[in-house]
């Protein structure tokens, strides 16, 4: 880790494993899901220890306290120690965690949709032909 003073944003959000790539760290960035101590940025903004980094994904935010600079990917590890996440966000992501573990499969809500092969035969041998009531020329 090497120490400066300032660094870009999308830079910072990429080596600290936020975001796979630059590119797509600058795309979060535009679309204004990362603010920094309360303000919608720019890519190019320069960040500085001690700022807080909020972060909009999946319907959560996150905040994160910057602790270190870095302009190098590293392993993950190394990365968590650039920053460290608020009481808030961690409550906030374990309360989010819950309500999706405890939340009914989507799935599960499709009462009838297309008959699977059984459904059809089931069908066909109580008495509905299943080329007659499917049919697209009727």
């Amino acid at each position: 880790m090497a120490a400066m003073e300032k660094l870009r944003i999308d830079k910072w959000l990429w080596a600290a494993r936020f975001y796979k790539t630059r590119s797509l760290a600058t795309e979060e960035i535009n679309k204004g899901r990362i603010s920094v101590n309360g303000q919608v940025v720019k890519p190019s903004r320069e960040l500085k220890a001690g700022e807080l980094v909020s972060m909009r994904r999946e319907g959560l935010t996150r905040s994160v306290q910057v602790l270190a600079l870095s302009d190098v990917r590293g392993p993950a590890p190394k990365a968590q120690l650039l920053y460290s996440e608020t009481a808030e966000s961690l409550q906030a992501r374990d309360a989010h965690a819950q309500q999706r573990r405890f939340a009914r499969e989507p799935a599960l809500s499709i009462e009838n949709g297309r008959p699977t092969k059984r459904d059809r035969r089931e069908l066909e041998q109580a008495g509905h032909p299943w080329d007659d009531r499917w049919s697209a020329s009727l």
